[in-house]
Parts: C-alpha cells; structure tokens; sequence
C-alpha cells in the first residue's frame, strides 16, 4: 500500500494563505486610519492633544495611586480600632458568661456599643445574635471555623451593598466564641467622595494640561507665522520677501536657509525673466526686415511661380506666427519681471465686451473686420453697473480666447455677460463675462494646464494646430490676474466648454448700485 499522502490542514509549518491576510489587512487599515488622523490633526492641534493626554495619564495614575493608599490606609485604621474594641467587649462577655444568672442575649446587647457594630455569641452550642439581620448564616464560613477552632481572625464581607468587617475572638475557657460585625458603610461613603475628587481634580489637570499645551504651542509655533506669511507673499509673487529672525537662535538657521532660497528664486527668475525680455527684444529686429522682405516679394507675387507662392505663403504664415510668439514672450516676461501696469478706465461691461468681440474678429481682404457671427448676451441685472478695467488687455484676453476657440473647439457660439451673484436683492460683488464654444469640451484633468505656458493639450506637435503658440490662454490668465480676477473651465449646457472671467466690482460701484434712486 502507498503511503498515505501528508494533510495539508495538519502540517503544523504550512499556514492558511487566508489566516495571514485578514491581519496584514487590519494592520494596513490602522495604518491608513493614524496616517489620515495625522494629516487632518493641524501641528498645533496634535501638541494639544499630546500635552492632554499626558495630563490625563498622569494625573489619572497619580490619583489611582492615591485612591488605593488612602483605602489601604482608613480600612487599617479601620480594622485596628474596630479590633481593639471587639478584643474589648470580648473580654466583658468572657468575665460575664460564668456569673449565674446572667442572660446571654443581654449580656451581647450590651456589648453593642458603636453605631452599625452587631455581636454574635457561640456558646453552650448554640447561637445568639443582637439581630435577626446578622447570625450564624451570616458570618463567612471559613472565618467561623478558623474562631472556633481557637484562633482569632478578621475579614471583610459585604451584606447585600454595604461592606462589612467581622472580628472573631475565641473564648477557649468558656468553650464560647465572640463575633462582631462592624458596617464600613460611612467609610465606603468617604472613599466615594474622594474618588469623586480625585476624579474631578484629574479631569481638571487634564484640560489644564490642554490649555497649557495650546499656550506652548502656540507660543513656539508663534515665529512661524513669520514664515507662513512670508511664504503667501512669495506665492504671490513678491520675490524681494524676507523673513527675519527677531534674534531667536532656534529660528536663525532656518530663517537664513529660507532668505537664502528665496534670493536665489528670485535672482533665478529674474535672469530668466532678462533673458527672455533680451532674447524677445534681438529678434524683434530681425523679423522686422523678414516681414518687410516678405511685403517685397508680395508685391511681386505674380511673378513668382505656384510653387514659389506656395513658399511664400508658408514662409508668411510662420513669420505671423513667429511674429505673435515674440509678441507674447514680450508680454510674459514684463508679468515676470513684475513691470506690468493697468491703465484701468471705468466703462460699461456690455459695451465693452461688445467692442472687445468686435476687436477680435477677423480683418478681411478689403481691410475692414468682418461682423461677429455669435451672440453677445448681456443679462438684464448688468444694466447700471460700471467696471473698472484696462480696456487694451480686456480685448486681447477676449481676442485670445475667440481665436482658442476657432483652432481648437469650432469656434464661439456665444458670449454672456451677467452680474455675480444673480440676486436682485443682494448687491452685485463681481462681472462674469462667459465664452462658449460647440467643440468636444476639455476633461476636468486638464482644465487647469490649459492656462500653463507652451501647453496644447493632445493637439501640440500636429500641424493643423500650427497657429497657435500655446501662450494665448497662460497670457489670459496673467491678464485677468492682474485685475484681480479669475478665469476657469466649465461644462456648456450642451455642448462644448465654457471659459468663465470673473472681475471683481469696486466697492463703490457696488455701494452706487444698493443706493436708492
């Protein structure tokens, strides 16, 4: 017979694939769980807390100890005089028993002295007791048996709640034995009251703890704030920003290896920000003398052959296109360098946006531009309101914006101007001009890098998507910024996308608007 193959199941080195997992899992789920606790817990909050648990250990360990020396303590006081006076009246009862005519229950009674004390007499084989609560049955077995036997003991117990101490005393001569049974009631009520203290006092230490913690924290995190700001303005573009260290020998390092990368970004920036304003500025005369070279052979178009013009249409259309790249590397880098300026003029929104679309169409072989063919929707709640803007970059963000429109997404198919927020009885704070187009739309994923420099999305490289730089919508972008604006991506109704400006109202403006009349 073969041998039986081994049982999987019974091979104690062979463990279930299934009995590791659930813990591996458990484990990652309580790292997951702490990681996210961490991040949503701010620095702050985290020492607060830690400053509040330590308080609370502490002072929960501090009074535990307390608590249970205090008990030890009154239940040995306790005992010893409750001793002491059972020994007492023992001794009464053991002198009393031989006296002829003494009567046993109440020679006990009287030994009954101390308020919740109860005696309990064995003698003669029999028992008496002072109460029907506390007898024969009541007292501990064991502790019964070892006083019988002639030894004395003591033992806590409880009746019903209430906790109890007897004592047995034996009285060998007179073949009796003596119990008494003390209530500690009283004494159970004052350890309550001091663990209600103790716990109320621990309580109270640990939200000083909490506060002292959030003082400390906010204290030592309190040169930070320096940074944190420092930091905003830098993000906003103030590149000369520096932090200083107010002498604090624990921030110095740090607020000098900050100021020195800020000096470097900035002395970094400002080089790339030169050299893009002199490599802009070099070429701009060399395409002055291609462009008037070109304007020479046009004039003797008819003279060249088709392939030639074909060349020369060509060599137009880059040039154009070169031409606008230099144009707008010119533009982005006075936004850089921080030398961009508004001429802010207080003008209509409907009217202006009217003339900026007019501004933006084509110029037509006769010289003149030709109409826009979508509609410029002004709402209702616009009329009255008076927008401070700088009408020259205002129409090359809307021109950019058609002319994004007409290589990528099939053109405009309308333009809304409404007031933000729409309520007629809450003051307008902001001018929303709104651009739609009837193209595939943009994801959500790449909305954002749309406004990035040299960014086309999955069109860059082709050669139908030639014309433009991918400079438009960055250019847009840093207009509407330097308004105080915002411009964003959305879903059109129907079809396409829609890029949203939004220009803030003055205060005046908005003031004029809510006045009466």
């Amino acid at each position: 017979m073969p041998p039986a193959e081994p049982d999987a199941t019974s091979d104690p080195d062979r463990t279930p694939p299934s009995a590791s997992q659930p813990m591996a899992l458990e484990t990652a789920t309580r790292g997951r769980h702490r990681s996210r606790l961490s991040r949503n817990l701010g620095l702050r909050a985290r020492v607060t807390a830690t400053f509040a648990i330590g308080a609370f250990a502490l002072s929960t360990i501090m009074a535990g100890i307390t608590y249970f020396a205090a008990r030890q303590s009154f239940l040995s006081e306790r005992q010893g005089a409750d001793q002491r006076q059972a020994f007492a009246n023992a001794a009464l009862i053991r002198n009393a028993l031989p006296s002829l005519g003494t009567e046993v229950d109440q020679l006990i009674g009287s030994a009954d002295t101390l308020p919740g004390s109860l005696s309990v007499l064995h003698t003669g084989g029999k028992w008496y007791a002072t109460s029907i609560s506390v007898g024969q049955s009541t007292i501990p077995a064991e502790l019964r048996t070892m006083v019988l036997s002639g030894r004395p003991a003591s033992q806590f117990f409880s009746i019903g709640n209430t906790p109890q101490i007897v004592i047995g005393v034996p009285l060998p001569a007179e073949h009796a034995a003596y119990f008494e049974v003390f209530s500690l009631d009283e004494l159970a009520s004052t350890l309550r009251t001091l663990a209600f203290a103790l716990a109320a006092a621990a309580l109270v230490t640990t939200l000083a703890g909490a506060a002292l913690g959030r003082w400390a924290s906010g204290r030592a995190l309190r040169p930070l704030a320096g940074l944190t700001d420092a930091a905003v303005a830098i993000a906003g573009g103030q590149l000369d920003t520096r932090v200083e260290a107010d002498d604090d020998v624990d921030l110095l390092e740090l607020a000098s290896a900050f100021n020195r990368m800020t000096a470097n970004l900035q002395e970094r920036i400002e080089r790339e920000a030169r050299f893009t304003s002199d490599v802009s500025h070099e070429l701009r005369s060399p395409l002055t003398t291609l462009s008037a070279t070109v304007g020479v052979l046009e004039t003797h178009r008819d003279e060249l052959s088709p392939r030639a013009r074909s060349a020369l249409d060509l060599l137009d259309g880059d040039l154009k296109r070169f031409t606008r790249m230099v144009d707008d590397l010119l533009e982005i880098s006075r936004f850089d360098a921080g030398s961009a300026e508004l001429s802010l003029d207080e003008v209509d929104p409907g009217e202006l946006v009217r003339r900026a679309v007019g501004a933006s169409a084509p110029i037509g072989e006769d010289g003149h531009r030709a109409p826009a063919v979508f509609p410029v929707d002004v709402e209702p709640g616009v009329e009255g309101l008076r927008l401070r803007v700088d009408k020259r970059r205002f129409e090359r963000v809307m021109a950019n914006l058609v002319e994004n429109a007409t290589l990528y997404a099939g053109g405009v198919t309308r333009v809304v101007v409404a007031r933000y927020p729409d309520d007629p009885d809450v003051g307008a704070r902001s001018i929303r001009v709104i651009v739609e187009d009837q193209g595939p739309g943009v994801p959500p994923p790449d909305r954002h890098h749309l406004f990035e420099r040299f960014y086309r999305g999955s069109r860059a490289g082709r050669r139908e998507s030639s014309d433009g730089t991918g400079l438009g919508l960055s250019l847009v972008a840093e207009h509407v910024r330097l308004h105080g604006g915002a411009i964003w991506i959305e879903d059109a109704p129907v079809r396409g996308s829609r890029f949203v400006i939004e220009l803030p109202l003055d205060e005046g403006d908005v003031d004029a608007e809510r006045s009466p009349g």
